[in-house]
């Protein structure tokens, strides 16, 4: 399986932002097919803009978040249905930002996921501990309970069809990285945990964190990295091409 890098655009972007970055990403892909799989997830107003640029580029599209149920009296919410619609294959579950800004669960990220596997959509389940929780030595109890949950009622479908993105919650756009110890140290974790109770590891393991142009290349040789979560410099195009060209000459 190939690696995966997810540009995670976050809460930024007009629809002509959004159209001119998908389509330099576009450009910067097309000379060349890059290694890694890429996705991007813009904004929900972007969506179907995002989506019309990247239609025939091998680019993929994701929606950011998506609530529980295909359709409701939920104002505000998007739906896994709603996103699967617009053209999207993946959805990001479980970001610490939807954890830690808006208090999501693990059983509301659990929920999310299982939504979106209904839906024909590929999970890309957010893990990861606080500096609170590091500084504490809680950081793997943490981080299993949490793919614990999400996963408490997994069959082979789900496991066939996840992602799995460690973001350190201290890392996130502060510029400063798990050392690569760390991050092995999680990594082989997770992927120890996924074999031992579902007897297979072909599940990717992403690494998200200040990623960008700089440390991509040395974050995507660390063991178990098999991709990476990329936030701010995936605004930039020429940042994040470097970032999804780092697995090229491995």
């Amino acid at each position: 399986m190939n690696p995966l890098v997810v540009g995670n655009w976050k809460m930024n972007g007009t629809l002509s932002q959004a159209s001119n970055l998908a389509a330099a990403i576009v450009q910067g892909t097309s000379q060349k097919t890059p290694k890694a799989a890429v996705v991007l997830a813009p904004p929900a107003t972007a969506l179907g803009t995002v989506q019309e640029r990247i239609a025939t580029s091998g680019i993929s599209l994701a929606g950011q978040n998506c609530h529980w149920e295909d359709n409701g009296a939920f104002t505000g919410e998007i739906s896994p249905a709603m996103l699967a619609d617009l053209g999207c294959t993946y959805v990001i579950v479980g970001h610490s930002e939807r954890r830690h800004v808006f208090n999501e669960s693990d059983e509301i990220t659990a929920r999310k996921l299982a939504a979106a596997i209904r839906n024909n959509l590929r999970p890309i389940l957010c893990v990861g501990e606080t500096l609170d929780q590091r500084n504490a030595g809680r950081t793997m109890e943490v981080i299993l309970r949490q793919i614990q949950f999400a996963l408490k009622e997994p069959n082979e479908n789900v496991i066939a069809n996840l992602d799995i993105a460690y973001e350190p919650v201290w890392a996130i756009g502060t510029g400063h990285n798990a050392d690569p110890s760390q991050i092995a140290e999680v990594h082989g974790a997770i992927r120890s945990h996924l074999t031992n109770s579902f007897g297979k590891a072909s599940v990717r393991i992403l690494y998200g964190g200040s990623v960008n142009a700089e440390n991509a290349t040395d974050l995507g040789r660390i063991s178990e990295v098999n991709g990476l979560l990329v936030g701010g410099a995936s605004l930039k195009p020429e940042s994040f091409l470097r970032v999804v060209r780092c697995f090229d000459d491995e």
